[in-house]
């Protein structure tokens, strides 16, 4: 049995995963909490955010997210590729950075205009 606090809505509901009995989920309130349990324990995933470099910029640097979970083992891997990147503007905020990073389906979009 594994515990965890599920962080999808403000409830923070005190989920029970079993693991041995096909990742059935109790102590959700939502389906969300229930997918969230299942996935978090079989395959667990997160919204990465960070910056990249903008060239004769007003600000030297912006910030950037991944659209949609990656793979949490693939983090890293994000992060090495985003310190490469160079930027100028003008660009408009959920401008696409990069393209299925990482073959996870998920792009690297701005989150504020430059």
């Amino acid at each position: 049995m594994k515990e965890m606090i599920c962080i999808l809505c403000p409830m923070g509901c005190h989920l029970n995963i079993e693991p041995e009995n096909n990742y059935k989920v109790t102590g959700n309130s939502c389906g969300r909490g229930e997918v969230y349990g299942r996935e978090e324990l079989i395959a667990p995933k997160r919204v990465v955010t960070s910056i990249v470099s903008v060239k004769n910029g007003i600000h030297r640097m912006v910030p950037v997210k991944t659209d949609k979970p990656i793979p949490k083992e693939l983090i890293f891997q994000c992060m090495e590729l985003l310190k490469n990147i160079e930027l100028t503007g003008p660009q408009k905020i959920g401008t696409v950075v990069l393209e299925n990073i990482l073959g996870t389906d998920a792009n690297i979009i701005l989150t504020r205009d430059i």
